[in-house]
């Protein structure tokens, strides 16, 4: 069972990949920072939709930050969805549902050699605590019945196993390595089940 959301307000936005529908979802009144969803103006719910589901990450997405692959995953996600005519469903669960303040207490963590798992543990935090209630929503809400789902993650198929929509497809959502986040995508594969080539 999906969370309730509401849409809140609407607008065309125009972009670098062209104009699409931003939708901001509130699950509150009083929340300051509604989940979003990019819809391409020409999407077909009558057959699998190209959907990612973002979750915000303020240092690879607004400040490209090396240490991580979101902000890269988010380009390559926009660039797809407008050539595809797909949704884009940015969620506000910054640093795997741990907050932005939390997040850069464990930066500090993996400089002192942790992963992002151990940096977490120690520091009495969720290993993940994301979770994707309010994109079946949105989807719900859109129409949308069947994706073709742009991910690595299984947690992610997985969150559609009890809802009404189909994953029909897995469209991989794979980076170029740097040294810098190295470490943090082979945490990914191997100690998260990421489906990552490396």
């Amino acid at each position: 069972m999906s969370t309730e959301i509401r849409r809140e307000a609407e607008a065309t936005i125009p972009t670098q990949w062209g104009d699409f529908d931003m939708i901001a979802y509130i699950s509150e009144v009083s929340e300051y920072s509604p989940d979003l969803a990019l819809v391409h103006p020409d999407i077909d719910v009558r057959n699998p939709v190209p959907v990612r589901i973002h979750s915000e990450c303020i240092t690879g997405d607004l400040f490209h930050s090396q240490r991580c692959d979101c902000g890269e995953q988010l380009v390559e996600a926009l660039d797809y969805i407008s050539k595809n005519n797909g949704v884009l469903i940015y969620l506000r669960q910054e640093g795997r549902g741990i907050g932005i303040i939390n997040k850069l207490k464990a930066y500090n963590k993996q400089d002192e050699g942790m992963d992002t798992i151990e940096a977490n543990i120690a520091l009495g935090l969720s290993i993940d605590d994301r979770n994707y209630s309010k994109a079946i929503a949105i989807l719900e809400d859109l129409d949308i019945t069947s994706i073709n789902l742009l991910t690595n993650n299984p947690e992610k198929i997985e969150a559609f196993d009890e809802s009404d929509i189909e994953v029909v497809d897995r469209v991989p959502l794979e980076v170029k390595a740097n040294s810098m986040n190295l470490n943090y995508l082979k945490t990914k594969k191997d100690s998260l089940g990421h489906m990552l080539d490396m």
